[in-house]
């Protein structure tokens, strides 16, 4: 299920971020989280399963071109390869339905390319 971010899941956010190839300093880690905890524009959502966060998936949201950009996703390692990635993806798309396009940056477009082909089968 996906929920919004909340402060009391700020560890477990910056654990999961931490990740991504781009986020592996301290101090990058704790100014991503503050733009996602102070921009309106940046929005992050947390994969829980039961009473586990498994993922994360973050977005910039683009008003000017309607678009929800993909800038961070990423699953607990030892919950790889189980389809929450995907998971996490059309959750997304269903969350801002026509409002926004769902795209990726260049970190997450081999992903989200690959959860397209996958829809596909």
């Amino acid at each position: 299920m996906l929920i919004r971010f909340k402060k009391r899941f700020e560890k477990i956010a910056m654990g999961l971020l931490s990740f991504m190839p781009d986020e592996k300093e301290v101090k990058k880690l704790q100014d991503t989280i503050n733009e996602y905890e102070s921009n309106d524009k940046w929005q992050l959502f947390l994969w829980k399963h039961e009473e586990d966060v498994l993922g994360a998936i973050g977005v910039y949201l683009d008003e000017d071109s309607q678009t929800a950009v993909v800038q961070h996703i990423t699953v607990n390692p030892s919950h790889r390869n189980m389809g929450i990635g995907k998971d996490m993806v059309n959750a997304l798309k269903n969350h801002y339905g026509t409002s926004y396009e769902v795209i990726p940056n260049d970190l997450t477009d081999k992903f989200l390319q690959k959860c397209s082909e996958n829809s596909n089968e």
